[in-house]
């Protein structure tokens, strides 16, 4: 009687350990079917999207995507505690990053707009004016030609790609003044859209009738207008990656980079497939041509 509790003893502790191990050995196969991307809130939506059309394709691999900014995404990537940090700006022009310990994936390029609220009256402006705009130079819309009301300067917070680009190719160089900041592209554009005297900046993919794009020396914020390099203010959105990147995520990445989803996805979301620029840009600003169809 006794041998047979005593095998039926170990035959429990034998479960115990197989189902602990059984547990175990699914928590870390549903890990490594997990990509993490985190940063740029003007490729977010092209992120996620692509992640649920790569997930219903490959069953059981979760995209978890997060905003946060440029910083945020290159800062973290960097530290090893996300797959992937999603980028406005080159790794090098981000302070405190160590680009040579990143890799660099371009998948899609976005133009970025000034955006104000209906009531200035406003559509175009030259350089020179968005310039005092952004430096308080310029207070009242009726300066620029606009209706007597306030200038509400809105921007996005310190780190973000979209500013940095802004305030390189849009202001210049020059820095914008202190004013209320956001972390996320969307919340810009329903702040702008709501206060009567607002501007701020966005990805082309964000601007919709809620707000009023603006045109800059004649030229409007197109596509086709960044392809050539008549709208400045643009960058490439950039997914970067440790040196040596988790399998799963160098494929998820290659996806997005795949004519597939370059022909269908970031067309429609607004971005630019990198095969329609027909210029290159360094992380130093220099510009060359290089015609429609490259890769």
């Amino acid at each position: 009687m006794r041998k047979k509790w005593w095998i039926q003893g170990l035959l429990l502790v034998g479960l115990i350990i197989l189902g602990g191990w059984a547990y175990q050995t699914r928590q870390i196969n549903k890990a490594n079917m997990t990509i993490t991307a985190v940063g740029s809130t003007a490729l977010q939506p092209l992120v996620e999207a692509a992640g649920e059309d790569y997930a219903t394709h490959h069953l059981g691999t979760f995209i978890n995507v997060q905003g946060g900014g440029s910083g945020t995404g290159l800062s973290q990537v960097q530290e090893g505690a996300v797959d992937i940090g999603n980028s406005d700006v080159f790794a090098e022009e981000q302070r405190g990053i160590k680009a040579d310990r990143l890799q660099d994936h371009r998948v899609a390029v976005v133009g970025i707009t000034p955006i104000v609220n209906h009531s200035t009256g406003i559509d175009h402006l030259t350089t020179a004016q968005l310039i005092n705009v952004f430096t308080g130079k310029i207070r009242n819309w009726s300066q620029v030609g606009g209706k007597n009301q306030k200038v509400v300067i809105l921007n996005r917070a310190q780190g973000s790609g979209t500013r940095t680009t802004f305030e390189r190719f849009g202001l210049q160089n020059h820095r914008s003044i202190a004013a209320q900041e956001q972390d996320s592209s969307g919340m810009v554009r329903q702040i702008v859209a709501t206060t009567p005297g607002a501007i701020s900046y966005v990805g082309f993919s964000y601007v919709n009738k809620s707000v009023q794009a603006v045109s800059l020396n004649g030229v409007q914020p197109t596509n086709q207008n960044v392809e050539r390099n008549r709208w400045l203010i643009w960058s490439y959105e950039h997914m970067y990656t440790s040196n040596q990147p988790q399998p799963l995520a160098q494929k998820f990445i290659k996806y997005i980079q795949s004519k597939k989803i370059q022909n269908s996805l970031v067309r429609r979301l607004g971005y630019i497939s990198m095969s329609d620029m027909q210029v290159v840009r360094d992380g130093q600003g220099s510009v060359r041509q290089v015609g429609a169809g490259h890769e």
